[in-house]
This record gives structure tokens, sequence and C-alpha cells, in this order.
């Protein structure tokens, strides 16, 4: 028998020796929890399954003759579907988990698109209407009230800027009108006034990209331009957009202070960040995140998504 210090290969080799005669619900039963314990033990279905080949292996080379090597065999077949079904209900659990968030993503971001027209139109008409009456009174009001009437004006158009701001970065109009290189172009412009520092904005992806991909590019480069000026103490930020031959790619690069990468999986180092929540949205729709950074040396973020046949239907529904 091949030498292994995995400790669930010999009872692999058990469990195919019980099968053999013919098998039992008493055998499945046991394939169906050796599975299970795998699962929960951390092994992945790669592993389960070599362990499988492997213990077959080893009773083939123990068989007698034809008939006895026909019985390992179907064995495998029996009590294989049994051992991988746990992977397989967790990988639909994980399937359906994940496609509960995305929708939960989408309606949030159908939401938060009403709101910010809401905010951007009725809030702005209400607006525009006090602004006249204060026009009004400013004509007939006397010389000594004037004054405060031009501070009512003067807040009011305080406020008025806020709640574009407010809208804008709820959701910009300008990304579901002209799409996401003009969008990410109005936001570096954006922040570039308020933090007085340069974000800077280059490249092209030739045609609109599917509105899904174009809304999770968008809230990434907001999400790291906004750590870059809440956190990394960045001068500058520089955004690239790039169309590769079936993907499309966005670098958000800025020089501040950068923080040193722990192990993958620890999160420690980017989960006050937000980066986990790009994380989480590029994963939505397929797509990677790489993030280079290093004490003193700044931060990179790329995002990469594939585009494949929604690419060119989203193209052709836009006309």
């Amino acid at each position: 028998m091949t030498e292994t210090s995995d400790p669930i290969h010999p009872r692999f080799v058990r469990l195919l020796r019980d099968h053999v005669p013919g098998g039992t619900e008493h055998s499945r039963h046991a394939a169906y929890e050796l599975g299970r314990e795998a699962l929960e033990s951390g092994r992945g279905v790669l592993d389960v399954a070599t362990a499988l080949v492997q213990s077959t292996k080893d009773l083939l080379l123990e068989a007698e003759d034809r008939d006895a090597c026909t019985r390992i065999v179907a064995a495998l077949g029996a009590v294989s579907p049994e051992v991988l079904s746990p992977f397989e209900m967790a990988h639909r659990g994980a399937r359906e988990a994940n496609a509960a968030v995305r929708r939960s993503a989408e309606a949030r971001e159908q939401e938060m698109k009403r709101i910010a027209h809401a905010i951007h139109d009725e809030a702005g008409h209400l607006l525009v209407g006090v602004h006249w009456a204060v026009d009004d009174a400013l004509r007939t009001a006397p010389p000594e009230e004037r004054e405060k009437l031009r501070v009512v004006n003067e807040r009011l158009a305080a406020v008025e800027e806020r709640l574009r701001q407010i809208s804008h970065e709820l959701r910009p109009t300008i990304l579901d009108d002209l799409g996401l290189l003009p969008a990410l172009r109005s936001l570096a412009d954006g922040v570039s006034r308020r933090a007085g520092m340069p974000v800077t904005v280059e490249g092209m992806t030739r045609r609109r990209l599917p509105a899904p991909v174009e809304t999770v590019l968008y809230r990434a480069a907001q999400e790291a331009v906004n750590n870059a000026v809440r956190h990394a103490k960045a001068t500058s930020v520089a955004i690239r957009l790039r169309r590769l031959r079936s993907a499309v790619q966005c670098s958000i690069r800025d020089d501040g202070i950068g923080f040193r990468e722990d192990p993958p999986g620890s999160g420690a180092a980017t989960s006050g960040l937000g980066l986990i929540g790009i994380r989480e949205r590029v994963a939505h729709v397929g797509g990677a995140v790489v993030i280079r950074s290093a004490p003193s040396r700044g931060t990179e973020v790329l995002v990469q998504i594939p585009l494949g046949a929604s690419h060119h239907a989203s193209n052709s529904a836009r006309g």
C-alpha cells in the first residue's frame, strides 16, 4: 500500500473495502460523513478526490483478478458522489449567498440612485424657489434688512452646493448618462477642489462598459481616492483606466504613507481602510483586486474585471 501521511487516506481505503462486496446504506452514510468531516477540517475537494483515487489505486494493486478490480471501480463510482455531496452543498450554499449579496448590492445601488436624483431634482427645485423669494425680498426690503437677506442667500448657496456634493457621492448622474471615464474625471475634479491635491485620470475604454462593471469600477475608485485623502496623507492620486483584450483594468495609485502588507487572508492591514469593501464589490462581477503597498511608498489598488458576452450585449442595448 502507498505510504501517506494523510490520516484520512486509510479511512478511504476502509470505506472502499466495506463497499466492495456490494454496498449498503450504512457504507453510503459513512461515505457522506467522511466527506462532511473532510470539509469541516478544511480540506478542499481536490484533496478529497486525490485521496479517493489514491485509495482506489492501492486496492487495485491488491486485487487478485479482473472481477475484483471491477468491483473496486464500481465501489469508487458509488461512494464518490456521497463523499463529495457535502462539498456540492457547500458550493451551492456559497453560490446562493453570493447571489443574494449581489442582489442586495444592486438594490442598494438603485436606492442610492433614487435618493441622489431626489436630492438633486426635488431639493434643487425647492431651493431655486427660495432663492427667487429672497431675491424678491431684496428688491423691496429696507436697506438695513438687505445685508441679512444677502447672508441668507449665501447660506442657501452653501446648502445647495453641499446637497449637490451629497447627490454626486451617492450616485453621479454623469455615470449613467455619459459613462465611467467622464464620471471618474468628475470625481477627480471634485476631490481636487475639496482636498487641494491633484487627482489625475487617464486612459480609455473605447465603448461603454456593462452598467454593473462601470458602477463597481467607479465605487472602487471612489473608495480608494477617499482612502488616499483621509488616511494615506497623500499629496497626489493617479487613476488609470485600461481596456485589455477581454477585461478592463483600473489602477488607483497614491503617494501616501502606505502600509505593510500582511499575509493573504489576515486582513490586518486592510480591514480599516475600506479595501475589503472594494474586494467584495469586485468579486460580485467576477473580478479581482491586487493591492500593492509599502511604508512610505504609497499604495496602488489594481482592479481587473473580465468582459464577456454581456459586454457586447450592453453596448448594443445602449446603442
